[in-house]
């Protein structure tokens, strides 16, 4: 019994020196804080970078990269093989026209081809007949001139039976429709079973988008213009995927300026580098045409912190994470440009425990 009470005793004693430790650390300064992960300290440094343009610009559709696919034969679509939305490979059967009628007509015009084959075969024959009794003057001269005309009529009939063969049969291919291009169905105007007419105009079945349609067309303003030149490195980033960045290259500048609220604006087409398949005609981008190369002030992308429309870092100071705006630039091989707000000599934390204490 003895022994339980002097343990208790100890306990209590161990709480109430380790509450007056407690409050001693608050009165001296506040009570230590619990480290939330690593944190390491990095200098500023200075690197060669991209001289750069700023501009904004759009995703638009290349001009030709809209391919509309249509039937040149009427008939019932027996089959169809796309949707909205799906992926087609250049030369892959898109749908397939009815196609008896036209292997009927070919069948008849391959009947009528072997019937005038015999016309110019018995043409000959007449021909080498009266020639052998004109050589024996057994015929006068105008029964030859008249086998020689007949067997240039069997010979006229029988290359445009040759043509209405292949006429039907340049038919026939068309019943199966095809993809001209690689892309993605954009629109599907028929369905399976539907009657198509190709009298007057040729129906569209489906609207096929190039993998390559997209460009990226930047407006830049003319005091930037002087160092835009084709093959410029580019790199972008649109709001609906604000973490990524794409790539692509200047690939013309428009020799007239368009004028927008009284400032001039050159248009530079840039073509786009990689995978676009996210991406969508009509996006604003944040574009950045890089120029030239210089020397900058950098410290790593993990650095650079984000509140709603503001850059910042945290220093280092006295042991304690003070926040610092700054304005960015360039982004490079895992750096970022800083324009303003830091020194060389400046001490910027990176790790989880970065926050302003």
């Amino acid at each position: 019994m003895i022994r339980r009470v002097a343990l208790v005793a100890a306990a209590a004693t161990a709480v109430a020196l380790a509450g007056g430790l407690w409050w001693w650390l608050a009165r001296e300064g506040g009570a230590p804080s619990v480290a939330a992960g690593p944190v390491r300290i990095v200098a500023p440094e200075r690197r060669e970078v991209a001289s750069s343009v700023l501009a904004t610009g759009v995703l638009r559709l290349r001009v030709g990269a809209e391919v509309r696919v249509g039937s040149q034969v009427s008939g019932i679509v027996q089959e169809l093989n796309v949707t909205v939305g799906s992926h087609i490979e250049r030369g892959a059967v898109i749908a397939r026209i009815d196609s008896r009628s036209l292997e009927a007509r070919l069948a008849q015009a391959r009947a009528q081809e072997a019937v005038v084959v015999q016309d110019v075969a018995r043409a000959r024959i007449e021909l080498a007949r009266v020639q052998r009794l004109e050589a024996q003057k057994l015929v006068a001269q105008s029964e030859l001139e008249d086998r020689n005309l007949a067997l240039a009529e069997a010979q006229a009939r029988l290359e445009k039976a040759r043509r209405d063969v292949a006429v039907v049969g340049t038919d026939l291919g068309y019943t199966v429709i095809r993809a001209p291009i690689s892309g993605t169905v954009a629109s599907v105007t028929t369905q399976k079973g539907e009657t198509v007419a190709a009298s007057f105009a040729t129906p569209t079945f489906v609207t096929i988008i190039g993998d390559d349609a997209l460009q990226l067309v930047a407006m830049v303003d003319e005091t930037d213009i002087g160092g835009v030149a084709a093959g410029n490195p580019v790199h972008f980033s649109v709001e609906a995927f604000p973490s990524d960045e794409f790539h692509g290259r200047v690939e013309r500048v428009a020799p007239k300026g368009t004028i927008i609220s009284g400032v001039v604006n050159y248009e530079v087409m840039i073509g786009i580098d990689g995978d676009a398949q996210r991406l969508k005609p009509d996006m604003t981008a944040n574009v950045t045409i890089e120029t030239a190369r210089r020397e900058a002030l950098v410290v790593p992308n993990e650095a650079i912190q984000r509140d709603d429309a503001a850059r910042f870092v945290y220093l280092e100071h006295d042991g304690k994470a003070e926040r610092r705006d700054v304005t960015v630039g360039a982004r490079e091989g895992g750096y970022t440009e800083i324009r303003r707000g830091l020194a060389a000599t400046d001490r910027v934390r990176l790790g989880d425990e970065a926050q302003a204490e």
